[in-house]
């Protein structure tokens, strides 16, 4: 007797990138589909910056000096690149706790038992983020022109730098989102990682250029503020837009804010995103 020979054809390995691309994608629109389902997440999320807006310019527009003014509308057009920038930093608590909460329900372990890639998950929901930051983004943009803000108010400026202005923000946040998503998976319950969260944001956006002029700020502390990668995007977002408050520094970051914003934002992402994958992997055995 001659023995049967297995003649099936051994299926070649799919193309690692497409796949991780496409799972994603799924995990990017589950995450969505969630949202809308959960409609005051999204209008917690715009309730929160449309505060800071009517706040900062109608209760402090009066009381700050930039530049040699107390203006309030100079003060308007100076805040709103900040509350922008801080808009899409904060979305980072998102991120934590929608990462944690995953994480307590068991959903790792199922999507663990997937032939979908390791990095897809945290992929996906870092993506599904980013279209809800920049919906926040679009409606805070309608409130400041409502309120007074203009574009061009200090220089001349074009439709194309103020997309690119607004793609700085989105990019700042989405590094930020890698952020709390490496933070969500180290803790053990979402309200740890809304704490976890936030709590160190607020010295990186009030140490900053958003809200004074940094150079009113003691020399120890303007030269932390004009190396953050908050202050960065803020400054490249005002020249961008042609508003006041673009300050004169010898700081390399602020002579060349734009580059200083789009390097800060690719090294968060390139360091986070490995540092959370990898958590993820050993946090998923």
């Amino acid at each position: 007797m001659s023995a049967a020979t297995d003649t099936t054809p051994v299926t070649a390995p799919a193309n690692p990138i497409g796949q991780s691309v496409r799972d994603s994608l799924v995990i990017a629109r589950r995450n969505l589909i969630r949202m809308t389902r959960i409609p005051e997440m999204v209008l917690f999320g715009i309730i929160q910056p449309v505060m800071f807006v009517v706040l900062f310019t109608y209760v402090f527009g009066g009381s700050m000096k930039i530049g040699n003014t107390t203006d309030p509308d100079v003060y308007k057009d100076f805040l709103m690149a900040g509350i922008f920038a801080q808009t899409v930093t904060f979305a980072t608590a998102g991120s934590a706790a929608g990462i944690a909460d995953d994480m307590q329900k068991g959903l790792v372990d199922r999507f663990r038992s997937l032939p979908m890639a390791r990095g897809a998950v945290l992929t996906g929901r870092t993506v599904a983020d980013l279209v809800q930051t920049a919906i926040t983004l679009l409606v805070l943009a309608i409130v400041a022109l409502i309120v007074g803000w203009r574009t061009g108010s200090a220089d001349p400026t074009s439709v194309g730098e103020i997309l690119a202005g607004f793609a700085l923000l989105l990019l700042l946040g989405y590094a930020f989102t890698w952020i709390g998503a490496l933070i969500g998976l180290s803790v053990r319950t979402p309200e740890a990682a809304t704490s976890g969260g936030i709590i160190w944001l607020f010295p990186v956006t009030f140490i900053s250029n958003a809200f004074v002029d940094s150079s009113q700020m003691t020399p120890w502390l303007r030269h932390i503020a004009e190396w953050n990668p908050f202050s960065a995007t803020v400054q490249a977002c005002r020249e961008l837009f042609g508003n006041p408050g673009v300050v004169q520094s010898d700081a390399w970051p602020m002579q060349h804010p734009v580059w200083a914003s789009l390097i800060w934002s690719v090294l968060i992402i390139a360091v986070f995103r490995t540092l959370a994958v990898r958590k993820y992997r050993s946090a998923a055995i």
